[in-house]
């Protein structure tokens, strides 16, 4: 295959995702939709399509092929890299008061949604089952981790409180991605079958989750908000985009990772910041506005970044 067949089918797999994304800035600023619908269907997906979607893709997945402890723990390992990295170079270069929202843009990715998507798109059913199962993991470090970041810098005014850690706690234990997967496991392990009806149904509201969300995360971007705060979110955003999926795929590559496993490890390292990331950082009194900065520049990127490393790991004959 040569150099120009390989990009054309690295394109194949990225440009649907982030297409998506541009059709939903469009819809939002021909006023097809408006930030009601975006509340809702953000809402739709996160309790129930996204959650359905992992659901049917454990249970119809090979579990013996798919379900690698270390393929997990490595990721944990990690984001907890990421995460002392982003932080160590925010307490030299970020000035106290927004190393929080640093830490957090800089390595909180958004692969519940891009991540999965992508991984859907290079692998089908099989890469949304490895992607499914990371979630848990996602969903545990990325929250907590997040927690600690900003709550080591919230504001202390008397006017905000710290943060409720059993209320957090209790958030995370009542994920429903976390809830799915837990959920799934043991219909996967025991080879369980749904009836036939309920199967279709369920895959025909599972495939509303990616273009929803991905539609909703283009509705949301806002060019405006970049002005603010540029050089802070321009050096988040290097780091989430390029600095920290090279040094973390490399290391998944020295680990031994190869073919599916490699190539969705990239896809979740690579990620664009999380739009939930804006959501912690405005409850725990932290800087919103540079939140929405980087969610904003590293969305914007990840076309390119994502593209890029997926044409240089085929290349390579990597993934």
């Amino acid at each position: 295959m040569s150099l120009i067949d390989i990009f054309l089918a690295t394109l194949d797999v990225t440009l649907p995702v982030f297409a998506m994304v541009f059709i939903g800035i469009g819809l939002k600023r021909l006023g097809w939709i408006d930030q009601s619908f975006v509340n809702t269907a953000s809402r739709l997906v996160f309790r129930g399509t996204l959650p359905t979607l992992i659901f049917l893709s454990i249970i119809g997945a090979d579990l013996g092929t798919t379900f690698n402890p270390w393929l997990l723990g490595f990721f944990a390992l990690a984001t907890l890299a990421s995460f002392l990295a982003s932080w160590g170079w925010a307490i030299l270069r970020v000035g106290r008061p927004r190393r929080g929202v640093y830490v957090q843009g800089a390595f909180r990715g958004n692969c519940g949604i891009v991540g999965l998507a992508l991984a859907a798109g290079m692998y089908g059913d099989a890469g949304v089952s490895t992607g499914g199962l990371l979630l848990g993991v996602v969903i545990l470090t990325y929250n907590v981790f997040s927690v600690i970041a900003l709550a080591a810098y919230q504001p202390t005014d008397g006017a905000t409180k710290g943060p409720d850690w059993a209320g957090i706690f209790r958030h995370i234990l009542k994920n429903p991605l976390i809830l799915s997967v837990f959920a799934a496991l043991p219909v996967a392990l025991l080879d369980l079958d749904l009836p036939g009806w309920l199967d279709t149904s369920g895959h025909y509201f599972a495939s509303l989750t990616l273009p929803l969300a991905l539609i909703c995360i283009g509705a949301t971007l806002s060019t405006r908000a970049l002005r603010q705060s540029y050089r802070t979110a321009l050096s988040a955003s290097i780091a989430k985009m390029v600095v920290l999926p090279l040094a973390a795929t490399t290391a998944a590559w020295l680990a031994g990772f190869e073919g599916r496993e490699l190539g969705v490890l990239f896809l979740f390292f690579a990620s664009p910041t999380a739009a939930a990331a804006f959501v912690m950082a405005k409850a725990m009194g932290s800087d919103e506005t540079l939140t929405a900065n980087i969610i904003a520049l590293t969305t914007l990127m990840a076309s390119i970044t994502v593209t890029a490393g997926v044409f240089i790991l085929r290349v390579a004959g990597l993934i």
